[in-house]
């Protein structure tokens, strides 16, 4: 390790993964879209873990109606932009983590640029077309993508390895009905808690994966489930055949 600073705040982890793995985590960078309940709970734990560089990627600013579930904001910042907020919270956190605040909504134009900088891609998203474009960007680039979504008490999960897992469209083909789901600060912590455990299982090499599974969270009864799925070979973002 770089220090005996360093070795004693992750001490209770490397115990897990070892030092290697720790060391795993410090030289890659974390794209984390979406400054919301999603990306303000799973960019927190990234952080604390010792994630070495974490982009944050929003482009809208803190409301009152935000602070039930995203965490990295406090009432002070509403107003304030959204990456900014998060960028400067995490680094309260864990002043060791490199954090950049990229306040630009993800979109066609600068996602694939977003993409190339990072080692993995955080879907901290609230709507699927906006998924789809990071799904397809992951892909392309060769990034993998840990898909997580909430609404209300009942959330998913998945993890997307570029040809060899199935990816977002093979799940999903066709986005969903546009709405404004109830969010539970509580349920983006547990979507977003299992979405960075299986990035930092990635880079320590560490446990199974959620690829070529959807895991399910039914928060009102306490109950996970889960979906085998497969790839597509006629998907439009990963597929292999011609239509």
């Amino acid at each position: 390790m770089d220090s005996l600073e360093e070795s004693g705040r992750y001490e209770r982890q490397i115990r897990l993964f070892g030092v290697e793995g720790q060391k795993s985590l410090k030289k890659a960078t974390a794209l984390v879209v979406g400054a919301g309940g999603l990306g303000s709970s799973v960019t927190a734990y990234l952080a604390v873990a010792g994630m070495g560089r974490i982009i944050v990627v929003d482009g809208d600013v803190v409301e009152i109606s935000n602070l039930n579930r995203q965490i990295l904001h406090g009432a002070r910042d509403v107003g304030r932009s959204k990456a900014v907020s998060a960028a400067e919270t995490v680094l309260g956190l864990n002043p060791e983590v490199d954090v950049e605040a990229v306040a630009l909504f993800a979109d066609e134009d600068n996602l694939a640029d977003l993409v190339s900088e990072a080692d993995l891609v955080i879907d901290a998203l609230d709507n699927f077309p906006a998924r789809y474009l990071l799904n397809r960007a992951a892909i392309e680039i060769g990034v993998p993508l840990f898909h997580g979504a909430i609404s209300g008490f009942n959330g998913q999960a998945t993890t997307v390895i570029p040809e060899k897992t199935p990816c977002l469209r093979c799940i999903f083909p066709r986005s969903p009905p546009k709405e404004t789901s109830p969010a539970l600060g509580a349920t983006c912590g547990v979507i977003g808690s299992i979405q960075a455990s299986e990035a930092i299982k990635y880079l320590a090499g560490k446990g199974e994966l959620l690829g070529g599974r959807l895991l399910i969270w039914d928060g009102l009864r306490a109950e996970c489930d889960e979906i085998p799925i497969e790839r597509n070979p006629r998907c439009g973002d990963c597929g292999v055949e011609e239509f």
